[in-house]
């Protein structure tokens, strides 16, 4: 199941190689600190809730105006290295991106982040991520290796499916496609495109943020519903394929 050995890297290598990226956004966040101005950054910090985010956008409204650049470097700086390393809050920065820049930059900006920080999460996963999955999800590791065997010829479509639909925590998908030898494009587009519709219902929840009171909010049964209907979508030249080939 997955990579051939010659990848398999010593615990000594596996620290090493996550160090360097730890060390590689630590050194961007610490060059943007120092081209913005003396100020007190205290109200800076990974968000747990949407009080979180409605604060953070108080703050960095002002900035965001001046400071466009430093604010989006940040942005996604923080945002891929949450995504990289798993860390729960991503669809909080997505409510930051739609309250700070609006429906259509906000899309592309969580779009672009989320992408490259799942690229970034594959390809670290590739070298050192085998025994944390089969520690976390041993049984969702042996379903979703079933599935994508079972549809290698139309990967891509099983692929934006997951994408879309919350069959699979997205978290998981990242961390286990290269275990399971889902082709790098495969993984790139069918995030790349599949990440959209999500992308858009948070961000456009950003817009009327001081209406917000949970994430749970953000999902309605209208808004699951469009998306798994995206999802089948997706789908379905799979399924047509399957039945044309019984007949």
């Amino acid at each position: 199941m997955g990579r051939d050995s010659k990848y398999s890297l010593s615990i000594w290598e596996a620290a090493a190689a996550a160090a360097g990226v730890v060390a590689s956004f630590g050194l961007v966040l610490v060059a943007l600190y120092l081209s913005m101005p003396s100020s007190d950054y205290s109200f800076l910090k990974l968000p747990r809730t949407v009080e979180d985010i409605q604060n953070l956008r108080d703050d960095l409204e002002s900035y965001t105006s001046d400071y466009t650049i430093q604010v989006l470097v940040g942005y996604c700086t923080v945002y891929i290295f949450m995504q990289t390393f798993m860390i729960p809050g991503t669809i909080l920065m997505s409510l930051l991106a739609g309250a700070l820049f609006g429906v259509l930059q906000g899309v592309a900006l969580v779009v672009f982040a989320a992408t490259a920080g799942a690229s970034s999460c594959y390809f670290l996963s590739y070298l050192i991520g085998r025994p944390l999955v089969l520690l976390l999800w041993p049984d969702k590791l042996s379903f979703f290796q079933e599935q994508v065997a079972k549809r290698r010829e139309k990967l891509l479509n099983y692929m934006l499916f997951l994408r879309v639909t919350p069959m699979l925590p997205n978290t998981f998908i990242n961390v286990a496609s290269p275990i399971v030898d889902v082709p790098y494009h495969i993984f790139f587009l069918a995030t790349i495109i599949g990440l959209i519709p999500a992308a858009y219902v948070t961000v456009r929840a950003g817009i009327a943020l001081g209406e917000l009171r949970s994430v749970a909010d953000l999902y309605d049964f209208q808004a699951i519903a469009t998306l798994f209907f995206i999802g089948i979508v997706s789908v379905t030249p799979t399924l047509i394929n399957k039945s044309q080939n019984c007949k």
